[in-house]
């Protein structure tokens, strides 16, 4: 017995160790050794075959764990905005559950209209709760790509035009989604700003750019968030995909950043083997069976990353290496998610997530236009409600970011709950899109209707005469070339014959409100004959309350635009060069994009240009009206190793409380290289009870003063004259400071 029982003992441990409760516990599951010790003894324990599993897929968003050593899978997710409904193990089909509902949180275009990074941090510990009740390890987001040109089809899925607005609001998102125990993956890193041809894309940039404008909240979310998984985007830089690059990689995000997470391929986003072992790719994803357009019967071991590459390690032409720094990377993943007993439980469409998701959308919304005060509305007792986004569910489609939400409540029946004793009309007005499903999601009420645009732009305006008021809902949804994956914007201009309807429905009614759907900003040719203009995102399962709580005046509006809206696209300085969409290469499937704007993106374009955009970065109104004075400085110069603090006061000169973003932007007066204007270096979000007034200090260093100086490779502040201004928008003002910076400053190490 005593010889059965030794063997028992000994196969309980080969094959479970977990079980073996007797027995001595493993360094890589001792809880109290630390997280690299463990790695280092688990690795030593893995096997050749073990070590090219983890690092790659075995279905459509899971990857093996090491059974042998009671390591669980891991399993992704989409987000950014929710936890995506379940596929089939190898199909994109859905998997017909009836317990992988979500809460539909605003698009990340919205939150990072809410200027509020504790917003941030509580939409990414509610999205970190719905993934742990859903057993997701990595939830694949946020994104924080920037808006370069308004016609990107996934700007709705970031962060805005600026870097440091980027930066500061990714970074408590990472923070409370990994809080839970859940991974972020920052994506698509880096350059993604074209979604049509996105595999083909090479883009070339400066390095001042690519340092200035396009890594900074990438650069954050390592170094500050603290991020445990990156994605590489679909496009090229320097002629190699970004899923594998060594610059970007290698370089910059492993090596200068020192990033110890893991760098995941998007789906499909690998295209070569020995790319990929030498370039930093550490988990590779596919779009299909084989991590490419089409199946194969041994389905994810042809992955690139895969028996490929264990035929290249057999045959000697690569030593372990490089797979050894890989699946350690993959196992600190692991440590940190699948293998943390201490994470908490989570919970699934609770009220708590159904309040935030509420919240951001409230705080989000951004008043552009409000002639007559005609909002908010107070006294309409006959409402008509226009346009085909009142109607239509805007958390199905759009690509990988669609849900299956449990509950979304439409624009139409928010603003019918809200305004319950008025009388609320509808009037479809336009048809733009009548899909019925999305990857199996149905969009809830039928969107088919076959009248004429004649006929239904007839019977809008019949029934605007007869309103007090008429709440147009309208602008782009998420269908191929709106706001959608895998395809990028054709025009500037509304879509589907709105502008001809929005001219006929103010004609019949000046009373119009306008409220934009979207994650971009688009043409508005009547725009200084609307007298209200609202903002409205794509903002997730409470919609409808969110916007008719703006509208009624039970949420003052607080939400500033993230870009910058243009009156016209040719003010945008990547069509104005003529740089988008880039140039095929003759003979290759390749399209060549020049960044040839540089540096001035956005606001930084349209003033090197002065350019009055149609409203401008930083931008929103309020029911009330905010005034700021007394500005000043702690000093008059500051010196390489100091910091300044800039002060001002506002003041809620109106008659209702409200919340009011005071910016800072700095402008160097005299640069030996080409300057924005100014570039935003601090916010803040300030809530004011009418006659309130509040101090709001900004502390900076040489940091907001400086440029990335492409021949040194490092940041530099020249000494000479700053100006700081301090404003609710980008717009130009009054309130500004001069200081100096002393010759004593050096280059920033």
């Amino acid at each position: 017995m005593k010889m059965y029982r030794a063997l028992w003992i000994a196969l309980s441990m080969i094959h479970c160790p977990l079980s073996v409760s007797f027995a001595q516990t493993p360094v890589y599951l001792d809880e109290s050794k630390p997280m690299e010790q463990r790695i280092d003894d688990a690795l030593a324990r893995m096997t050749l075959d073990e070590k090219i599993a983890v690092i790659h897929a075995q279905s459509k968003f899971s990857s093996p764990g090491v059974k042998r050593l009671g390591f669980p899978d891991l399993w992704t997710d989409d987000g950014p905005h929710g936890v995506r409904p379940d596929v089939l193990w190898d199909e994109w089909v859905q998997a017909g559950q009836t317990n992988d509902s979500c809460v539909a949180f605003p698009a990340l275009s919205c939150l990072a209209a809410t200027w509020n990074p504790a917003l941030s941090q509580l939409y990414g510990e509610s999205l970190g709760e719905e993934a742990l009740y859903r057993g997701k390890n990595v939830m694949l987001g946020p994104g924080v790509n920037i808006n370069r040109t308004p016609f990107n089809g996934r700007n709705f899925e970031y962060m805005g035009e600026d870097p440091w607005l980027a930066s500061c609001m990714v970074v408590p998102y990472i923070q409370g989604l990994q809080s839970k125990g859940v991974a972020a993956c920052v994506k698509h890193y880096a350059l993604n700003n074209d979604e049509e041809y996105r595999h083909q894309v090479n883009v070339i940039v400066s390095d001042r750019a690519l340092h200035e404008i396009y890594l900074p909240a990438f650069k954050a979310a390592v170094q500050e968030g603290g991020a445990w998984a990156i994605m590489g985007s679909y496009n090229l830089y320097q002629n190699q995909h970004n899923c594998h690059n060594a610059i970007l990689l290698n370089k910059i995000l492993k090596q200068d950043w020192g990033f110890d997470g893991v760098v995941l391929s998007d789906w499909g986003g690998c295209h070569n083997t020995e790319e990929a072992i030498m370039n930093g790719l550490d988990l590779e994803f596919g779009s299909w069976t084989d991590g490419l357009m089409m199946g194969a019967t041994n389905a994810y071991d042809n992955y690139y990353m895969a028996l490929p590459y264990k035929r290249l390690i057999q045959e000697g032409k690569y030593s372990t290496k490089e797979l050894d720094e890989k699946v350690r990377r993959v196992l600190r993943l692991f440590y940190r998610t699948t293998m943390n007993r201490h994470r908490p439980f989570g919970f699934l469409c609770s009220e708590s997530h159904y309040q935030a998701a509420l919240k951001i959308a409230q705080e989000g919304i951004v008043l552009l236009k409000n002639d007559r005060e005609l909002l908010p509305l107070k006294n309409a007792k006959r409402i008509l409600v226009v346009g085909e986004n009142a109607i239509k569910m805007m958390t199905v489609g759009g690509g990988s970011s669609s849900l299956k939400v449990q509950k979304e409540i439409l624009p139409l029946d928010g603003i019918k709950a809200r305004f319950a004793d008025a009388e609320v009309d509808f009037a479809r007005g336009y048809v733009g899109d009548t899909v019925q499903s999305y990857n199996g999601v149905t969009v809830g009420r039928s969107l088919y209707d076959l009248r004429s645009a004649e006929e239904l732009t007839a019977e809008a305006v019949a029934k605007a005469k007869n309103a007090d008021v008429v709440i147009f809902i309208g602008g782009l949804n998420k269908s191929n070339y709106q706001d959608c994956e895998g395809h990028d914007r054709q025009t500037y201009g509304l879509p589907y014959g709105q502008d001809q309807l929005v001219e006929a429905l103010v004609k019949a009614n000046p009373n119009l409100v306008y409220v934009n759907i979207s994650g971009n900003a688009v043409a508005m040719p009547w725009a200084k004959k609307v007298p209200a203009i609202v903002q409205g995102w794509f903002i997730g399962s409470e919609a409808g309350e969110a916007l008719a709580s703006v509208l009624a005046g039970d949420v003052n509006p607080s939400g500033k635009l993230p870009f910058t809206w243009y009156a016209r696209l040719e003010d945008c300085g990547a069509h104005a060069t003529g740089s988008y969409p880039g140039t095929w290469r003759d003979g290759h499937q390749i399209i060549d994009e020049a960044y040839k704007e540089d540096i001035f993106v956005g606001y930084r374009w349209t003033d090197k240009q002065h350019i009055k955009p149609l409203f401008p970065f930083g931008y929103g109104l309020s029911y009330t009206t905010f005034k700021v004075s007394n500005l000043r400085a702690d000093k008059k110069e500051m010196t390489a190793d100091d910091q300044l603090t800039i002060t001002a006061d506002v003041k809620n000169v109106g008659l209702s409380a409200g919340a009011e973003v005071m910016q800072l932007y700095i402008g160097d007066t005299k640069s030996s290289q080409p300057r924005p204007v100014k570039e935003l270096k601090g916010f803040k979000k300030v809530y004011l009870e009418p006659g309130e007034t509040q101090q709001v200090s900004f502390t900076i260093d040489r940091s907001a003063l400086s440029f990335y100086d492409e021949k040194t490779g490092d940041w530099t502040a020249e000494p000479g004259e700053f100006v700081a201004m301090v404003n609710n928008s980008s717009a130009p003002t009054h309130n500004l400071i001069r200081f100096m910076l002393s010759s004593k400053t050096v280059q920033r190490k």
